[in-house]
């Protein structure tokens, strides 16, 4: 039973997207089939959330073969916790992007569409449940393939040239990827993540520090982390919609969770990561510079992703556990609130007919106008820029709660920079939220109203959400600190895989 619980988050949507191009031009099938296969996976994804939490790790060897050489799919509370809101949003974002059109109201759009989508969904849970770092690699190359589809969907000029970019970019973090693969298994004989928990502990210091740096560069790139974010202001806001949100919410997180997999296993640390924490810092304050400086609304909105991802470093740089947890407790709601955000915005952007923040708010512009709208942005906004009682109040409170109990230079560098981004986000949220909130100037686009139920309720059951995790913070934290607790000890999840006896 586990096993089944644990493979099927990859075999399912695998399967699916091939049944799904076998379905070209059935465009209604074709969406009944991925809403059903991701409401299946979600209900795994949960189920398996439940067990890992009760029983502990769960492993799957691949036809009874142990590593390194069979393939290993291992679900430890992270993994599970992860992969279980990533199919949440997948979810509402197609239920979303079903609403708005953008998942096929022709058989042009969807038959590249719910096969790439199922593909993407494929790509993230093996991301999260990989065991080692060559189907890592898998994982990422199977979502760079899948998104890149989904990013030129019936592309117009721009979006082609944006998606180059974001191919090219992603081409290169996979090549170099590779390199490290092959430098990791030169000096170790494994790609194995449980064997590489045991074998870097012997490498000459200098060769772990140079492992551990060029990982970070790789998974940096994919995470957009300063300096090497510059990819994505350009990349995701033209994309439609429901695929920025998508996109936004995910695909950086599994860049953030390869760096706290493989950094806590392979190279566990006592003290504090100031390559990390500098990175964090700058990471922070260029992002959210960068928002406060956008007229273009989805420009504003990736410009504070990137600064956010300054906060998922925050927990990892302390390398202790408190940091750790609040760390995942970030990831968790931030993956919740961004999806929120784009959602909300391409709402409003649809309503309008305009991403330029002045003419939504100016006297001939056309503004949200719509109550609804102007509350569904304000919440997901107020928690974002950490605001009590939401949940990014709650996250960012652990943080600073880590920061402050390491006590030391770092500690405190972080905890500044992350309260002065924190009031710089408040500032760039108030001015999309006045935008959002001008009177309307023209009359509403006609939408059915059908297509209006479920764009809205999607958007609407992302923000309650971001809220319910905020009314869940106690049950929540707990989780958190738990999976905090198995990554600070890397033991627990090499033993898990290897079999061995505590010793």
């Amino acid at each position: 039973m586990t096993d089944w619980l644990v493979t099927l988050p990859v075999l399912l949507p695998l399967l699916a997207a091939g049944v799904s191009l076998g379905l070209a031009h059935r465009a209604l099938a074709q969406r009944l089939l991925t809403v059903v296969v991701l409401t299946a996976v979600l209900a795994d994804a949960v189920t398996l959330l439940l067990r890992v939490d009760a029983d502990g790790t769960a492993v799957v060897r691949a036809g009874g073969w142990a590593p390194p050489v069979g393939i290993v799919l291992v679900a430890d509370l992270l993994a599970a916790l992860l992969l279980t809101v990533s199919v949440l949003v997948a979810l509402a974002v197609l239920v979303f992007a079903v609403g708005q059109g953008t998942a096929g109201d022709s058989s042009e759009t969807a038959v590249p569409f719910h096969p790439a989508y199922l593909l993407l969904v494929a790509g993230i849970a093996l991301a999260f449940l990989s065991g080692d770092l060559f189907n890592l690699f898998v994982a990422f190359e199977v979502m760079l393939a899948s998104s890149y589809v989904l990013i030129t969907l019936n592309a117009g000029e721009a979006r082609v040239r944006a998606g180059m970019t974001y191919l090219m970019t992603s081409l290169t973090s996979s090549l170099l990827f590779l390199t490290a693969i092959a430098l990791v298994y030169a000096a170790t004989g494994t790609v194995s993540l449980a064997q590489l928990a045991d074998r870097t502990a012997g490498l000459p210091g200098g060769v772990r520090t140079a492992l551990a740096a060029f990982l970070l560069v790789v998974f940096g790139i994919k995470a957009a982390v300063v300096p090497l974010h510059f990819w994505l202001p350009d990349a995701y806001p033209t994309a439609p919609a429901p695929i920025t949100a998508v996109f936004a919410a995910l695909l950086t997180k599994v860049g953030v969770y390869a760096m706290l997999r493989t950094q806590t296993l392979l190279f566990p640390r006592d003290q504090v990561w100031w390559l990390l924490a500098v990175a964090a810092v700058a990471t922070m304050l260029v992002g959210i510079l960068g928002a406060i400086a956008q007229d273009n609304v989805n420009r504003l909105l990736s410009f504070t992703l990137v600064s956010h991802i300054g906060f998922m470093l925050f927990g990892l740089a302390l390398s202790d556990a408190a940091g750790l947890g609040g760390t995942i407790l970030y990831v968790v709601h931030h993956i919740v609130v961004q999806a929120s955000l784009f959602l909300v915005v391409g709402l409003v952007v649809a309503r309008t007919g305009t991403v330029k923040l002045h003419r939504m708010e100016g006297e001939d512009g056309a503004g949200g106008g719509s109550p609804l709208m102007t509350v569904l942005f304000l919440l997901p906004a107020l928690s974002l820029a950490g605001l009590p009682p939401f949940s990014g109040f709650i996250a960012k409170f652990a943080l600073l709660r880590a920061g402050a109990a390491d006590g030391g230079a770092a500690g405190w560098l972080l905890s500044g920079a992350a309260l002065v981004t924190s009031l710089l986000t408040l500032y760039a949220m108030v001015r999309v939220w006045r935008a959002v909130s001008a009177p309307a100037a023209r009359p509403a686009t006609v939408v059915g109203a059908g297509a209006r139920t479920l764009t809205v309720g999607a958007s609407a059951g992302m923000v309650a959400a971001g809220l319910a995790i905020a009314v869940c913070a106690g049950p929540l934290s707990d989780v958190t600190e738990r999976a905090a607790r198995d990554l600070d000890r890397p033991d627990t999840y090499r033993r898990a895989v290897t079999l061995e006896e505590p010793g």
